[in-house]
């Protein structure tokens, strides 16, 4: 790598100019050469370790180039489905391994998912997002799965769905509904995964990232960190998504919340490391904007602890996508009201229009 990559880790290797985009295309024009998927770990890890204005800057500039500036997108999560899983996520409270209080309960039935999303919708919510406790969704589940996509989309909302790992033919089941984005999330770097979860692997993770998007679904995957990571997990985490071979359209960033009763709540729980340094949260969502231009990048779980400076500056990092609402599946979330005040202090809109990735799906 020569001098000027690790100054500008945005050089294409062997040019003389910045890769990342100028704000000449902040009209919104989309530049696929602006993207890559053959990101550098040597790369991210130079972006993380840049002054933080300089990151600021190369995160605010490479988001203007791609999204509406001022623009952040509204989505609601409902858990459809309860407790009870087998899988041992050591951060999860719906583990049946989990020694909480929560308690397992069956899938909702469609009529009650209906409702909360039109009650999402009527609160300004684009995004309804519907998660089930489950390894992998049984063939008698999907009727009511696929009517529920089918609802909530004549209700003029997008959908997305997360009910764990999918076979191929369930992806084209969804597909053939409707379904507009299918969530699997990563949860962390392919060294760090084997120490948060067991019961499957990060390949796992993959091929049903390979399922969903054989079928035509547009991909939601992310992680979670303030796991105890180091920075260069969070470095690994972001080089694996930053280097699929094609981004996800939608990228979660979520802060641990750590519950007791988990593996790494009751691990983590009162301790420094139960929480991420701000700013190392900060430069993780510029990182991810910066890698992933066209992606909508999300905040998600961890929110409601988080200052009003400390989203702000997520903002500012090229975040443009929230979950809003009292609660994150099982966990709190800071609620519609103090949302919508903090956007208005902030001078933030809800979004209008398609995401860039899906614009350039139907565009080109």
């Amino acid at each position: 790598m020569t001098v000027d990559t690790l100054r500008h880790p945005g050089l294409v290797p062997g040019s003389t100019a910045p890769h990342a985009p100028t704000l000449q295309a902040e009209a919104g024009q989309v530049r696929g050469d602006d993207v890559r998927t053959d990101w550098t770990r040597a790369e991210i890890a130079a972006l993380f370790d840049l002054p933080f204005d300089e990151l600021m800057f190369r995160a605010q500039t490479t988001h203007r180039a791609h999204h509406a500036a001022g623009q952040v997108q509204l989505c609601t999560l409902l858990s459809i489905k309860t407790g009870g899983c087998p899988e041992d996520c050591g951060y999860c409270n719906q583990s049946a391994s989990a020694e909480t209080e929560l308690k397992a309960s069956k899938l909702m039935d469609v009529r009650a998912v209906l409702q909360s999303a039109a009650q999402a919708r009527d609160a300004g919510s684009q995004r309804f997002c519907m998660g089930a406790a489950w390894r992998n969704p049984k063939d008698k589940d999907m009727p009511a799965i696929i009517e529920m996509v089918q609802g909530v989309r004549q209700m003029g909302m997008e959908t997305c769905m997360t009910l764990g790992m999918l076979t191929p033919a369930q992806a084209e089941q969804l597909a053939a509904a409707g379904l507009d984005y299918y969530n699997h999330n990563i949860d962390t770097s392919p060294e760090k995964y084997a120490e948060v979860i067991t019961t499957r692997t990060f390949q796992d993770r993959l091929d049903t990232l390979e399922n969903v998007r054989e079928a035509g679904i547009n991909v939601c995957c992310g992680g979670i960190v303030g796991m105890g990571e180091t920075r260069a997990d969070r470095v690994g985490f972001v080089h694996a998504l930053a280097t699929l071979p094609r981004h996800p359209e939608s990228v979660p960033v979520n802060a641990l919340v750590p519950v007791k009763g988990t593996v790494l709540g009751n691990m983590l729980a009162d301790t420094p490391l139960a929480a991420i340094d701000d700013i190392e949260f900060v430069r993780t969502v510029a990182v991810a904007r910066v890698t992933m231009p066209l992606s909508m990048v999300r905040l998600s779980a961890g929110r409601e602890s988080m200052s009003e400076a400390t989203q702000a500056l997520c903002f500012m990092a090229g975040a443009n996508s929230i979950f809003t609402g009292d609660k994150l599946l099982t966990t709190g979330n800071a609620g519609d009201d103090k949302d919508a005040a903090l956007l208005a202090k902030l001078g933030l809109v809800p979004m209008v229009g398609e995401e860039p990735m899906r614009k350039e799906k139907t565009c080109c």
